[in-house]
């Protein structure tokens, strides 16, 4: 009896927590870095969730976005798109989106095999051997600590730019259980990765 007392107390400590005070936002800000919006050569765009039927998910559109933007902003000669998925590979569908949005085709790359951050890591290093030029690292905030130290682990030197994905939705009644729930699993995801030592 005493245990299930002392779980629920947990239980409405953390709802409390998560819905009134700035976790959800800080936590995001935690994992993002630096917010330096560093210029370069070379854009690299993470896909993340896909919804199937090429068809793209929050994290990826999100992504999308953000790597037009980050295009018009100028300076960079090349955007590479990672990611891979069944039934279609998620990079396809993003890169569609960034000719939509008047990033010429020809100035796309897509890598479509990668299933993980690891993968994506591993692949854009033989993929951009001796590619010459800064790297930028574009990805969401809660992504941005491990895929940052993933690609740097993997041997492709990176410069971070996370943009506010879960931060912003944290920053929100209606968005901040969904993106406290992202952290979680992130966190997770980056205590495997550690363990592994890929970060």
């Amino acid at each position: 009896m005493r245990a299930a007392v002392y779980s629920l107390a947990a239980l409405g400590l953390l709802v409390l927590l998560v819905t009134v005070t700035p976790l959800t936002p800080w936590w995001a800000a935690r994992l993002a870095g630096p917010w330096t919006n560093p210029k370069g050569d070379i854009l690299i765009v993470v896909g993340g969730s896909s919804l199937g039927n090429g068809m793209i998910g929050d994290s990826s559109y999100w992504r999308a976005i953000y790597g037009a933007l980050s295009y018009r902003e100028g300076g960079f000669r090349e955007v590479v798109v990672t990611g891979g998925g069944e039934p279609g590979a998620i990079a396809i569908p993003i890169a569609d989106y960034l000719v939509s949005q008047g990033v010429p085709r020809d100035r796309i790359r897509l890598e479509t095999k990668s299933q993980t951050t690891r993968e994506n890591a591993l692949n854009l290093t033989a993929l951009l051997a001796g590619a010459a030029g800064r790297k930028v690292l574009l990805t969401s905030d809660y992504h941005m600590y491990r895929a940052y130290r993933t690609f740097r682990k993997a041997g492709l030197d990176v410069e971070p730019a996370p943009f506010p994905d879960a931060g912003k939705r944290g920053s929100s009644w209606r968005g901040r259980w969904p993106a406290f729930l992202d952290l979680v699993v992130e966190s997770a995801k980056i205590l495997y990765y550690r363990a592994r030592g890929w970060i």
